[in-house]
């Protein structure tokens, strides 16, 4: 007997007692797979199929190979509706190798694309096999067990990619989060430190989605700087970040850990082989051709964020300045500072000026108090900071003026302003 032709008498039989529910038949999935070849592991965890995972991560020893959402025998695999329809546009934007099944009908997906599709039962009066189909279901699973993380070659790929995994793990941790509303788990922990500390309305989801891009962009930044291309890990990615960001590093240490959350860890570990299957830093190297950018971490995140959230992008002005206006822009604000306003040093000028300065107060006879304060003259508002390329840019005009006038002078320098 064929793995197909059992799991078809397996179905019949669950089936036939009456009581049979969605959640019978993932018995008949693990037996299948294994039947297909013994290395090969179908796993089921309802913990995390609750909060917004497929039903099954195939695997191969340590090394996922795709995922299977499985639906009761009545619900249509195609043309789905509502929560099915978003759920399915998500594991398709998520999850490259993926199988959608009523356990009668198939349908492989591909990079989010419908490859293929069998159906080796009609479901009329109860099942009613088509065992001519069997050989071709056979087939495709073989093929499906077969796949391998392809090469990415483009940042937009890579974008696209990585907006996906993010897209998930912030589904599944926003609902992670109101099943842990009353427990004291470590991302609940996380979410009110967050609140108290940071944004004190934030909700559940608003903090998902941080979290998830953070999550998402900090991969990035680690793998970016990766020498061992061969060999990518959340852990890893804690040890690649730089130590001058200590919020990221204290993010990674809780991803990285052995406590990690199961019901977002296997997402990230996903993530993490995004990042594997290519080469960032050669990636980045065209990327800056082709945007006008020197700086692939600061300028990639536009490209990112169209991905992931374009409406969020829009609402936050993310959108190049090529780095070449940038520095016309700040040269001529130094130059009209030294010609129009008679400060030579310019942006770097430290200079201060005697203000009256508004309390916000009043006294008893309802006039504004007011007190003396020193302000430097030149101060640097960027209301639209982005990656901070003019900021960036301010610095690069300043620094050597002032490492100009006495050199190791420039930690001092940023002291005192």
């Amino acid at each position: 007997m064929s793995p197909v032709d059992d799991f078809v008498s397996r179905l019949t039989a669950i089936h036939a007692t009456g009581n049979a529910t969605e959640h019978s038949y993932r018995s008949a999935f693990e037996t299948l797979f294994a039947a297909l070849d013994p290395a090969i592991t179908a796993l089921n965890e309802p913990k995390r199929v609750k909060c917004g995972a497929p039903d099954f991560i195939v695997s191969k020893g340590d090394i996922v190979i795709g995922h299977v959402e499985a639906k009761d025998l009545h619900i249509g695999v195609q043309g789905m509706k509502d929560a099915n329809k978003n759920q399915q546009d998500r594991y398709r934007a998520a999850l490259p190798n993926l199988i959608y099944t009523n356990c009668l009908d198939w349908d492989f997906y591909r990079d989010g694309d419908l490859v293929a599709s069998v159906t080796i039962a009609d479901f009329v009066m109860g099942i009613q096999p088509k065992p001519d189909q069997f050989a071709a279901l056979e087939n495709l699973l073989r093929d499906f067990i077969a796949q391998r993380p392809q090469t990415i070659t483009s940042p937009r790929d890579l974008a696209e990619r990585m907006a996906g995994k993010a897209n998930l793990i912030k589904d599944v941790l926003g609902k992670t989060l109101r099943d842990d509303a009353e427990l004291r788990s470590e991302l609940a922990v996380q979410y009110q430190a967050f609140k108290e500390n940071l944004i004190h309305d934030i909700s559940p989801e608003d903090f998902a989605d941080i979290y998830a891009e953070t999550i998402a962009y900090g991969m990035f930044a680690a793998r970016l700087h990766d020498t061992t291309l061969d060999t990518f890990s959340r852990q890893e990615a804690l040890e690649l970040l730089p130590k001058s960001n200590p919020f990221l590093r204290s993010l990674f240490s809780y991803v990285a850990g052995y406590d990690l959350d199961d019901r977002i860890a296997w997402i990230i570990d996903d993530l993490a082989a995004v990042f594997r299957a290519c080469d960032v830093g050669k990636l980045m190297e065209g990327f800056g051709k082709l945007t006008g950018q020197n700086d692939p971490f600061l300028h990639f995140y536009e490209t990112f964020l169209a991905a992931y959230n374009p409406a969020k992008r829009k609402a936050r002005g993310v959108w190049y300045t090529p780095e070449p206006v940038v520095n016309f822009i700040v040269r001529a604000v130094d130059e009209v500072l030294q010609t129009e306003f008679g400060l030579p040093d310019g942006l770097a000028d430290t200079s201060k000026v005697t203000l009256d300065w508004d309390t916000g107060q009043t006294d008893k006879r309802g006039k504004a108090v007011t007190i003396k304060k020193d302000v430097h003259r030149v101060q640097i508002l960027d209301p639209a900071t982005g990656t901070g390329t003019f900021l960036a840019e301010v610095i690069k005009q300043i620094a050597p003026k002032v490492q100009g006038i006495a050199p190791g002078m420039w930690s001092q320098y940023i002291d005192k302003t």
